[in-house]
């Protein structure tokens, strides 16, 4: 029962949340700033009274090396969200940041010196093949787009091109995170609670240096159309209502996943979000009408087709249930 629950909320928080993130962003591409914060101070004052027991129960992990977890989690969840502000489409945020697979392969062959076989690396390059056909075609819309004015054509172009560094950037230190909390685990033992927690607390004081922007947003969030809350009947700004709802389903999403991957294999989990992904994708392009060419869709197929490969998911799911793999937050 537990893991078809952990399903739907996985499905029904994670695919809102994306929903009300693309509503925010096609409203103020720049909001991403004010959206972080309102997601890390959420989750971090759950944890401070759930978790932390008001301050009361100390970390198993060294605060020192949460700080060096922190220090990367908190650059690539601004950096993906501001991307969002760089004439970066959400069908193709979504799919770059599908691409995970391959900045982890990269750094496990650096830096742990791991090997893999001939059927990963091929996985791997259906993967970037994939994210290459979908980028290339992005780029062909942005500049068409902005075709009436050369100088606005490049500028645009410009911009996009900035946004793909920055979803790069943010792809590889992901990747960089992951294999540091591995190694934490292996020494301190997995908690998942906890790291949750402590990566989301510790970098709130870094949000002062994006003071100035949070407080813009929150000046255009108030000055948005009214809105009526069905139900309790409150009536808000509509922005602040989006985001209110784009937070708490961030935590419907994170709290399936937590579920997930401590009653299921990792592979499940992995089949589970894939799948959740796909569907946040198709919703993004039917319901907000967002370009997607044939092009587009070949290489979505090939994305995902190279992440149930890399998995093996046809050759393991169901026959056994491996060791729960680290909680990962996605979008």
């Amino acid at each position: 029962m537990r893991p078809a629950f952990a399903v739907g909320l996985v499905f029904a928080g994670c695919c809102s949340n994306v929903i009300f993130l693309e509503l925010l962003a096609r409203k103020h591409p720049g909001c991403g700033n004010i959206v972080t914060f309102a997601q890390f101070l959420f989750i971090a004052v759950e944890g401070f009274l759930f978790e932390a027991d008001l301050g009361r129960k100390h970390p198993v992990i060294p605060i020192r090396y949460y700080a060096v977890m922190v220090t990367m989690f908190f650059t690539v969840s601004v950096v993906n969200n501001y991307a969002l502000n760089l004439n970066i489409a959400m069908p193709l945020h979504m799919i770059f940041r599908s691409g995970s697979l391959i900045a982890n392969m990269i750094l496990g062959i650096i830096i742990l010196k791991k090997r893999y076989s001939v059927f990963k690396y091929t996985s791997i390059a259906l993967v970037s093949v994939g994210i290459f056909i979908c980028t290339f075609m992005s780029a062909k819309q942005v500049t068409s787009q902005s075709s009436s004015s050369e100088n606005d054509g490049f500028q645009a172009f410009a911009w996009w091109l900035l946004g793909i560094g920055a979803l790069t950037f943010a792809l590889l230190m992901s990747a960089r995170m992951g294999i540091f909390q591995e190694t934490l685990y292996k020494q301190f033992g997995k908690h998942s609670k906890e790291a949750l927690f402590y990566n989301h607390a510790l970098p709130l004081p870094g949000f002062i240096f994006l003071a100035s922007d949070i407080y813009d947003h929150a000046v255009l969030f108030n000055n948005s159309e009214l809105y009526q809350v069905p139900v309790v009947g409150v009536i808000v700004p509509i922005m602040w209502f989006y985001l209110l709802m784009n937070v708490i389903t961030q935590y419907v999403c994170i709290w399936g996943v937590f579920i997930l991957t401590t009653e299921c294999a990792s592979l499940t989990v992995t089949l589970v979000v894939t799948l959740r992904k796909f569907v946040s994708l198709i919703f993004s392009i039917l319901y907000f009408q967002n370009p997607f060419t044939l092009w587009h869709w070949l290489g979505t197929l090939f994305v995902f087709t190279g992440t149930l490969m890399y998995t093996e998911v046809w050759n393991n799911l169901g026959t056994t249930k491996g060791q729960p793999q680290k909680e990962a937050k996605k979008n």
